[in-house]
């Protein structure tokens, strides 16, 4: 369905049950799109800005999506968008926050931060299923990014 490797999606998820179950939602989707993988904030914060072990990555290869879970450890996934929106190399990047939270603040600090969609996770593994690739439809084939248009 979906096979653009340039498309890279960010993920940063530090429950490896939570990566796993991604991961083979994508396969079952066929999204063929490279996946990095951070565990928590400050790897995700240094992915994208190019920092600690990400420093030879080139900043101008930016994800085509990040799947941002809010309970990370060092630095939540909260302060991870607050600093994705603060700078302008990635203030446009499309975050979708992907959470198993059912706190209504968190929800309301998330859009409020410029999160471009709030998902909670669905515990059953057909409907997570369902929801990563109409999340694969939408953000890697039907929108036009930035970088597209």
């Amino acid at each position: 369905m979906f096979d653009d490797n340039s498309k890279v999606i960010l993920l940063v998820e530090d429950n490896p049950d939570d990566v796993a179950l991604t991961l083979r939602a994508f396969k079952k989707n066929n999204i063929m799109n490279t996946v990095v993988i951070a565990k928590d904030g400050t790897e995700a914060l240094d992915y994208l800005f190019c920092t600690g072990e990400y420093a030879d990555r080139d900043i101008e290869d930016t994800p085509q999506m990040i799947l941002l879970d809010l309970k990370l450890p060092k630095v939540t996934g909260l302060e991870v968008l607050k600093k994705i929106r603060e700078d302008d190399r990635t203030k446009i990047l499309p975050v979708i926050i992907l959470t198993s939270s059912k706190e209504q603040q968190d929800l309301l600090d998330g859009y409020s931060l410029g999160a471009n969609s709030y998902i909670r996770k669905p515990v059953d593994f057909d409907q997570f299923t369902d929801a990563v690739r109409q999340l694969g439809l939408y953000w890697l084939v039907l929108n036009i990014g930035p970088k597209e248009g």
